[in-house]
C-alpha cells in the first residue's frame, strides 16, 4: 500500500499459510498490479490483470490457493504468464 513505484524485476508474495479462496483489493494501492493466485502446489490458478488503483472492487481467487504474487501491471501479458504455469519457490513443493 501506498508504494508510487515497484522495480521491474520485483513482486509482492503474500502466503496464506494454508488454502483459502484469497480476495484482494486495491485500496490505497497507487500503481496498477497483476495479481497472480497460486495454489499450494505452486500452480497458478487464475490471473487478474492490471488491477486499478484505489479500487475498492474485491478481487478473488478462483478456487484455494496458498499464495497471492503481486507483480507491475502488465507483467503477465509481457511475460506470457498464464493460469496453469507453475511458481518455483520454497513455499511450494519441489515438482
Amino acid at each position: 500500500m501506498f508504494r508510487t513505484q515497484l522495480a521491474p524485476d520485483a513482486g509482492m508474495l503474500f502466503d496464506f499459510k494454508h488454502p483459502t479462496v484469497a480476495t484482494m483489493w486495491m485500496h490505497n494501492t497507487l500503481i496498477p498490479l497483476d495479481m497472480l493466485f497460486v495454489d499450494a502446489n505452486g500452480r497458478i490458478v487464475n490471473i487478474h490483470e492490471r488491477a486499478v488503483p484505489q479500487s475498492d472492487a474485491i478481487i478473488a481467487a478462483a478456487a484455494p490457493v496458498r499464495a497471492v504474487i503481486e507483480l507491475n501491471g502488465g507483467t503477465a501479458k509481457a511475460d506470457g504468464i498464464k493460469p496453469g504455469d507453475r511458481v518455483v519457490f520454497p513455499i511450494f513443493p519441489a515438482p
